[in-house]
């Protein structure tokens, strides 16, 4: 039983890495074109926009990995199908659910290695890739509307809230173009602070730079129709004190790409403490716990492709019909995550939904092809 499991292990992991290499070299190419545009430009130079298109890489295999798996599993098992190397197995003994566990125990090696590299690497490389556009580039853009946070703190003079608006990201814990609203415990706006960046340190703290500080009193002397007394303030420094730790403004201010599980939790326990609507980072949280288990589908998806036979045709048409079914199920695993959040549906579900549904299309697959094939 040895030989066999080395026969299988060693061919089909060479052929995934051999597939995972192409898909890699076709993204690193991609990535290096986009950012040739950008060379010259602020001191961005080509060693730059290299490490850049390199960083990306371990995010990429982790998107890969699965389709990966399955080309490489199903090129192995066809060439052995075409070969009559898997018929000769069969007859020494290879029954069909033996080599069902030999695949599985494969998929759960396929399915670690993608979790620590999404889980760890993945995020950990992104970020250093930001860090190096940001360096350049003065900055991440968080979107039209930049990132918002929420803050609850008690003070002296009552209950306060904050609604934290941050424009873009810059290196390491710089924040640029801040907006801060206090308000009561009542909701009314209380005043306004504007800045043009801010370091967040350690101890909660943030120190805001040319500052704008604008507060809001009911007015009564010196006004008409008690309208509102706006004073303004501009200050070069200002240290605001925030309840918010510098893991949930990584969080908030990074793409959700760059999050681990434990940062996606962490991040989605925040949020829903400020009442913050937090079914998007659900998903991502159960679409990133479960995405390693994708891999045993593709194993599952390939296994029926062991019992081919040349003689009865059209094995590359039913070689590329499945790879085809691999890629609609990476299709589907990303649209589920669209329709989840326009429909509101439970998060776990609609992570889990597309990748029950092909284990359950694989192994009905290969429980037709060994009774009736």
């Amino acid at each position: 039983m040895k030989t066999v499991r080395r026969l299988f292990y060693v061919d089909i992991v060479t052929a995934v890495a051999f597939v995972a290499a192409a898909f890699l070299s076709l993204s690193f190419f991609i990535d290096f074109i986009d950012q040739l545009g950008d060379v010259g430009q602020n001191g961005y130079t080509m060693i730059q926009a290299t490490l850049y298109s390199l960083l990306l890489l371990p995010g990429h295999f982790y998107e890969v990995a699965p389709i990966a798996v399955l080309i490489g599993t199903i090129y192995t098992l066809s060439r052995m199908a075409q070969s009559s190397e898997y018929t000769i197995l069969r007859t020494a003994g290879l029954g069909p659910w033996r080599a069902l566990s030999l695949l599985t125990t494969l998929g759960l090696v396929f399915g670690v290695l993608t979790f620590i590299v999404g889980d760890y690497l993945a995020p950990l490389s992104e970020r250093q890739a930001n860090q190096v556009q940001a360096m350049v580039k003065g900055g991440t853009k968080l979107g039209r509307s930049g990132a918002w946070l929420k803050d609850h703190v008690t003070t002296p003079e009552g209950e306060r809230s904050y609604s934290i608006n941050v424009g873009s990201a810059g290196p390491k814990t710089l924040l640029r173009d801040i907006r801060i609203f206090e308000f009561d415990g009542d909701g009314r706006l209380l005043r306004r602070i504007g800045a043009v960046s801010a370091q967040v340190e350690p101890n909660q703290t943030w120190t805001l730079n040319d500052v704008t500080l604008t507060r809001w009193a009911a007015g009564g002397s010196g006004t008409s129709g008690g309208n509102m007394q706006v004073p303004e303030e501009k200050l070069p420094v200002v240290v605001w004190k925030s309840g918010l730790s510098a893991a949930v403004v990584a969080a908030a201010v990074s793409p959700v790409s760059s999050m681990s599980t434990i940062d996606l939790a962490r991040y989605i326990v925040h949020l829903s403490d400020n009442e913050q609507a937090a079914q998007s980072h659900q998903i991502q949280f159960w679409k990133r716990a479960l995405y390693p288990f994708a891999c045993l589908v593709m194993v599952g998806l390939a296994l029926p492709f062991a019992y081919l036979h040349a003689r009865a045709g059209g094995v590359s048409l039913k070689v590329f019909g499945g790879i085809m079914l691999g890629i609609s199920f990476v299709l589907l695993n990303n649209v589920a995550g669209h329709l989840g959040l326009l429909r509101d549906w439970t998060p776990w579900m609609v992570a889990a939904a597309p990748s029950l549904l092909y284990l359950l299309l694989s192994l009905a697959a290969f429980s037709w092809l060994v009774r009736y094939r």
